[in-house]
């Protein structure tokens, strides 16, 4: 959809395509179309604002995608309602270009939002490691469940694999015991204080080896 409404902008902008705006009978008087596009425009934009605005720190909270992208989606409504506010009152005022390139601009946030959003269902189908709602960092949780299993007294070394299953988080652990006395019940509370660490650590599989398995420290 993206790549059309920027080839059709192109074309009417090359053509010198003049777009009009015909005029309706209301009440008695003739009113341009336009003036009542502009209040319809408005009020599917304005919304979106508000409503955008506040999904944001809820999906942060709630650590949910989902609920960020249509945050984002909300702010490309009221984005597009703009741009078409932009270019009806440029057709107004004889600015006949004014219409094609605000389309145009809808057109690129069109395809940006296409390619980054299927690029973030591509790594989320890919298991690849948790990361903030907005996909651009690692999510801090892995790091601090490892310090916390890391500091333990009895923990020597530990391997922490985390992935993602909607707003939850699944993993395992391996740890090298420097103690092995009771090491049943030590497990048993390291598990417990890793699901009070943070309510989206769902179920963490924590197994004693000997030793870590050797692997490229960039998968770590």
């Amino acid at each position: 959809m993206g790549t059309y409404l920027l080839v059709e902008s192109i074309i009417k902008l090359v053509t010198a395509e003049y777009p009009t705006i015909n005029s309706v009978e209301l009440f008695g008087q003739t009113i341009w179309l336009g003036w009542l596009m502009l209040p319809a425009l408005a009020w599917s934009g304005l919304p979106a604002v508000f409503l955008g605005r506040a999904k944001i720190p809820l999906a942060e909270e709630l650590h949910n995608k989902v609920l960020y992208a249509d945050a984002k989606m909300n702010k490309a409504d009221w984005l597009t309602a703009g741009a078409a506010m932009v270019g009806v009152v440029g057709i107004g005022f004889g600015l006949w270009w004014l219409d094609a390139v605000a389309a145009a601009l809808i057109s690129l946030d069109i395809t940006k939002d296409g390619i980054s959003n299927l690029r973030r269902a591509v790594v989320d189908l890919m298991d690849q490691a948790p990361t903030t709602v907005d996909h651009d960092d690692a999510d801090p949780l892995r790091g601090k469940l490892a310090a916390m299993l890391q500091d333990l007294d009895w923990v020597e070394e530990v391997d922490l694999r985390l992935r993602e299953e909607g707003q939850v988080y699944f993993g395992e652990a391996l740890v090298v015991p420097s103690d092995e006395t009771n090491i049943t019940q030590k497990i048993e509370d390291a598990l417990k204080r890793a699901g009070d660490l943070d309510w989206r650590i769902h179920d963490l599989a924590l197994t004693p080896v000997r030793e870590l398995p050797e692997k490229d420290q960039s998968t770590r």
